[in-house]
C-alpha cells in the first residue's frame, strides 16, 4: 500500500461503502497504524480482530468461494503490514482496507472465470477431437457442419500440434510417458505444448462462423 494509493484511491466515500457508523472502525484502523510505527502492536491485532468480518463480507459480496476469500483477506492484512511505514494518511487505512478487498475480489473472481470458461472450452475442443466415428444418421447430419469447420482448423496447425492433440484425445487420460516416446517432446513441455496448441485452436474456431459453439 503506497502513500500515493491511500491519498489517492480511497477519497470517495460512496466507492468505499464506508458509512457513519464505521468511523469508529475508522479511528482505531488510523491509531493501529500509528501504534504499529512506534513499535506497539496490540492495536493493530485488535484491527485485525475487528475488520476482519467486514472485509470477509466485501470480498463474499464479491462472488469469492470460501477458500479465496481466506487468501483475499489475508494478502489484505499483509500488505498492510509491508507498506504500513509508507501511509501518508493514516486516517484512509479503513477506507483503502475495504476498497483493496473488493478490487482484489472482483480480479480474482474474474480471473477464475475466465480460467473455467478456457477451461470448458479447452474440453470442449477434445471431445469433438475424440467423437465417435458411428452416431446415429440423425445425430452425425446435425455434427456435420461443425466437423468440417473444426477438422479444417486442425488441418491448419503445425504438424506437432496435430500430434500432440490426436495422440491425448484418443483416451481419457493419456500416458505422458507414451506421448513423449512416441513424438520425442520431454513429458514436461507436452501439457503446456497441448494447451497452446488448443488456444490457437480455439481462437481460429471463434473467428469462423461455420462453428457454432453449443
Amino acid at each position: 500500500m503506497r502513500g500515493s494509493m491511500m491519498s489517492d484511491e480511497v477519497t470517495d466515500p460512496v466507492e468505499t461503502g464506508i458509512q457513519d457508523e464505521d468511523q469508529g472502525l475508522a479511528h482505531q484502523a488510523a491509531h493501529a497504524v500509528a501504534a504499529y510505527r512506534s513499535g506497539d502492536r496490540e492495536p493493530l491485532a485488535r484491527l485485525v480482530r475487528s475488520v476482519t468480518p467486514l472485509l470477509w463480507r466485501t470480498v463474499r459480496a464479491q462472488g469469492a468461494g470460501h477458500e479465496q476469500a481466506q487468501d483475499l483477506v489475508q494478502n489484505v492484512w499483509l500488505t498492510l503490514v509491508r507498506d504500513i511505514e509508507t501511509i501518508r494518511d493514516p486516517d484512509a487505512t479503513l477506507q483503502w482496507l475495504l476498497v483493496t478487498a473488493r478490487r482484489a475480489a472482483w480480479r480474482a473472481v474474474r480471473r477464475s472465470r475466465d480460467e473455467m470458461v478456457r477451461t470448458e472450452q479447452d474440453e470442449q475442443v477434445t471431445e469433438w477431437l475424440a467423437a465417435p466415428s458411428d452416431e446415429a444418421p440423425d445425430a452425425a447430419v446435425a455434427r456435420d457442419e461443425r466437423d468440417r469447420a473444426l477438422w479444417r482448423h486442425v488441418g491448419a496447425l503445425s504438424e506437432r500440434c496435430r500430434q500432440l492433440l490426436s495422440l491425448v484425445a484418443m483416451v481419457d487420460r493419456p500416458d505422458y510417458s507414451v506421448v513423449s516416446r512416441t513424438l520425442g517432446m520431454p513429458v514436461g513441455s507436452i501439457g503446456p505444448t497441448r494447451g497452446r496448441c488448443l488456444a490457437k485452436l480455439r481462437l481460429a474456431l471463434a473467428a469462423d462462423p461455420s462453428w457454432s459453439a453449443r
